[in-house]
């Protein structure tokens, strides 16, 4: 039996995030992660060392913005321990069947003149579409770096910028009753309210669906704001591919005493007298905490398969239901191809430049071809009939990812995690099989090659892993990379259940972090932070509240001197 003062459950970025302010602060660590490599969702694996070698995957995440909205990279220091960014510009291009494309720069303005070829309002209104969205993500950003139930520390992390920011969205009166309108619309009903053009309104709703629900989805307008993500922070990845954060993460928690144990899958909280004192992990090996247990991975998967119920129904009657019936999930994630390819794909119908490939390639033909590609999953269908998929090649802005003059293909596609009517056969029950995933991944280099005909000739080898796989790789319920549904009633302090939306457990000692809690899921590294500012309040309340007081007031008067200046 092995003692740390904390016992983390799961090395995925927000884990190993959270290891290192704690281990900053002071405190032991241990991180337990079931595969033998960790990570999570942010790897990078050469997983065709046979048919392909040399060639590295980005096996889920690939393009990184939130993270760049906090300050985890700076307080960190990571650059220290390798980490580089590559920012993408252009950052999307969407070819169109009638012959006209979306190419988004980084630029706002060089993304209007690229829209106005084809349609002149369109672009006048881009512009202001644009503005008003970065405005509305400078002015919350505080509330995603933040404990979602902690108005100090939200409060804390506005400057004036971003007052300035809130305000001239938020507004009085009727602009604030405008806005409060906006957020209970659909990103459709946003999009349809601005734009003319489906060649624009498409790649749109494709990227506003990124939160897992169809664009006609009332009360999730807020999907719209991923595009202006792209032009501020903006759009990009490690060298090296997503896993070189992980491993700068790795060698901070290495140098910081952390210890990261592979192959260690949790069976077990060990809770005594209702408080986490440790976990046991498959074959019988315990790890003891104390300080507390700190969970990586679902509250579902957390309460309902690692902690006893007598346990849990003594700290909280009604959690275990509630957390069963109450989150919910969709049926919809992801179908994963990745492909080594010989040569990039070349659009050569439109007007084809290298530059295209930078960023990321949408397969996006109409707004209801998108709707269709998340009504589909949700009721069992796998839309493949016309596909719609998101497409990058990571090797033209990082070549580094595969032999000289070779290209890899990262494509996501939308599917069902079960099928309907053919629930308890193939992968786990859920009606997948291997032929079934690769004839899917067939139509979709189909429909890719309508528009780059070269790919089909130019694959070398591919690896294909059907929405089951994913699921049982990541360990996520039901093959939700998110955790749980990123819609409205399951954020900020809603995420996961209102009880548990401030990373605290009814147990004592027991905390949660994860793609699972605020502000929810894709690369931040936020939730990790939030934890363990949460976790070490707990332990050192005055010393952290001040800390935390000290920090918010610099910021803020830093950035009253910048104004004054200018």
């Amino acid at each position: 039996m092995q003692t740390y003062d904390v016992v983390i459950i799961g090395a995925g970025h927000n884990g190993l995030v959270c290891a290192a302010y704690l281990l900053k602060a002071g405190y032991s660590v241990v991180l337990l992660e079931k595969r033998s490599v960790p990570g999570g969702g942010a790897t990078t694996e050469e997983s065709l060392p046979d048919e392909a070698p040399g060639f590295k995957f980005n096996l889920c995440a690939i393009d990184h913005e939130f993270i760049h909205l906090g300050p985890v990279v700076e307080e960190l220091e990571l650059e220290k321990y390798g980490l580089e960014y590559l920012y993408c510009d252009p950052v999307v291009f969407c070819p169109n069947p009638n012959g006209e494309y979306f190419l988004a720069h980084q630029s706002i303005e060089k993304t209007c003149a690229s829209i106005a070829q084809f349609n002149q309002r369109d672009a006048e209104k881009y512009a202001e579409f644009a503005d008003f969205w970065q405005r509305l993500l400078r002015g919350i950003i505080p509330i995603f770096n933040a404990p979602p139930k902690s108005i100090v520390d939200i409060i804390g992390n506005y400057d004036l910028p971003k007052v300035r920011d809130l305000f001239s969205v938020v507004g009085l009166s009727n602009k604030t009753l405008d806005l409060i309108r906006t957020m209970f619309s659909s990103a459709e009903d946003t999009l349809n309210e601005q734009f003319d053009s489906e060649f624009l309104k498409a790649p749109l709703a494709r990227l506003a669906s990124e939160l897992g629900e169809p664009p006609s989805q009332k009360n999730l307008a807020i999907g719209a704001i991923m595009m202006a993500m792209r032009h501020n922070p903006g759009m990009a990845r490690p060298r090296g591919g997503t896993g070189a954060l992980t491993q700068a993460l790795l060698k901070l928690v290495a140098r910081l005493g952390g210890t990261v144990l592979c192959d260690q899958a949790v069976e077990k909280v060990l809770i005594d007298n209702g408080k986490a004192v440790g976990v046991r992990v498959k074959g019988g090996t315990e790890y003891r905490a104390k300080r507390g247990v700190i969970s990586n991975i679902d509250a579902r998967r957390l309460f309902l398969q690692m902690v006893e119920p007598a346990d849990a129904d003594s700290a909280d009657p009604a959690l275990r239901e509630r957390l069963d019936r109450r989150i919910i999930n969709n049926n919809e994630t992801i179908l994963k191809v990745d492909c080594a390819l010989s040569e990039a794909p070349r659009f050569e119908r439109y007007n084809h430049q290298d530059e295209y490939l930078i960023g990321s390639v949408l397969i996006a033909d109409s707004v209801k071809q998108v709707e269709m590609s998340h009504h589909d999953p949700s009721v069992g269908r796998i839309p493949d009939a016309d596909p719609s998929m998101y497409v990058v090649v990571p090797t033209m802005l990082d070549p580094s990812m595969a032999p000289e003059g070779k290209h890899t293909l990262w494509i996501e596609f939308f599917a069902p995690y079960r099928i309907d009517g053919l629930e308890g056969t193939g992968q786990n029950g859920t009606g997948w099989t291997d032929e079934l995933k690769n004839k899917v991944a067939d139509r979709l280099i189909d429909k890719l090659a309508e528009y780059a005909p070269n790919v089909k000739n130019s694959i070398i080898a591919r690896r294909v892993e059907s929405p089951a796989e994913l699921g049982e790789r990541l360990g996520a319920y039901n093959g939700n990379y998110y955790h749980i549904d990123m819609s409205l009633e399951q954020m900020l302090f809603f995420r996961p259940l209102p009880e548990l939306a401030n990373y605290e457990t009814p147990i004592e000692g027991l905390y949660l972090t994860g793609a699972g809690t605020h502000p929810g899921g894709s690369i931040s590294g936020m939730p990790g932070r939030n934890c363990a500012r949460v976790f070490l309040r707990s332990q050192q309340p005055l010393a952290q509240t001040l800390k935390d007081a000290g920090d918010s007031l610099k910021s803020t008067l830093e950035s009253a001197l910048k104004l004054g200046k200018s």
